[in-house]
């Protein structure tokens, strides 16, 4: 994963820059800080599909530099924990929730969310991985320990963007899978797994057209943007970023490599 994890202390070590800030709002419409293919109006429809309210506690699980918890925490009144690996991500995910007045209940964590978490079963009302469990290699020991973690009647919602819906070339997994480890699904598969795991499967749905458009977003503010960015990460990221953006919204356009929500509780 250590690509990956490159790619990411990148990203997140200039997040807060002006450019970045700039970008992120040509790309989103709304900033709240997200890396990923989610928008604000998304994130508070998948809160009111957990059944989240103020006082719930959220873990976020690939939480990055926390804009998406922090901005449920501030429109809801959550408590949130969000774990990731990337120590960079963690950092601006904490000075965040400072700068916020957050810090009372916003904790983020540096960890390997594909092993054990340090924390006492049931300590959770609902889980979240927004674009984030495709990076984890054994998806079944991950989704037992959420079930661990979670309260009764607890909720788990992610988003598996890799989900295999169509045909798709060694060259195309390839550029899609370019900037570290991904695990791709077929279809039902996440929802054989969860129910294996204990959970109550809820439903499904298909969000593959956020992905389209925001990666599409992403390859006209980056070329719009092409000598600062050079500049700021180098010429060799600045293409290895555009190819990846070309990647994801060739294959989500055309819906053989799909976007899906993902909803269970813990009975």
């Amino acid at each position: 994963m250590s690509g990956r994890k490159d790619r990411y202390k990148t990203t997140y070590s200039s997040f807060t820059s002006e450019l970045s800030a700039r970008i992120r709002s040509e790309v989103f419409g709304e900033d709240i800080g997200q890396n990923s293919w989610t928008t604000a109006k998304e994130q508070i429809g998948f809160a009111e599909k957990s059944g989240l309210r103020p006082g719930s506690h959220l873990l976020e699980v690939g939480c990055g530099s926390g804009g998406p918890a922090l901005f449920l925490a501030r429109t809801i009144g959550l408590t949130i924990t969000g774990a990731d690996i990337n120590e960079a991500g963690i950092i601006a995910a904490n000075t965040a929730a400072d700068a916020a007045g957050l810090a009372d209940r916003a904790k983020f964590i540096c960890l390997d969310c594909g092993g054990k978490f340090p924390f006492a079963s049931g300590s959770f009302d609902a889980v979240q991985l927004i674009d984030a469990i495709n990076h984890i290699p054994d998806r079944m020991a991950l989704l037992t320990e959420l079930h661990r973690l979670l309260r009764s009647g607890g909720t788990l919602l992610y988003t598996d963007p890799v989900v295999v819906t169509g045909a798709v070339s060694s060259e195309e997994i390839a550029a899609r899978s370019s900037i570290g480890f991904f695990l791709f699904m077929p279809e039902g598969e996440n929802e054989r797994m969860l129910k294996q795991c204990g959970f109550e499967f809820v439903g499904k749905e298909n969000v593959t057209s956020n992905a389209a458009a925001i990666s599409a977003g992403w390859i006209t503010a980056r070329e719009k943007w092409r000598q600062q960015l050079i500049e700021s990460e180098g010429l060799e990221s600045y293409k290895d970023s555009l190819r990846f953006s070309h990647a994801v919204h060739t294959l989500s356009s055309s819906g053989r490599l799909s976007r899906y929500m993902y909803l269970a509780r813990k009975l």
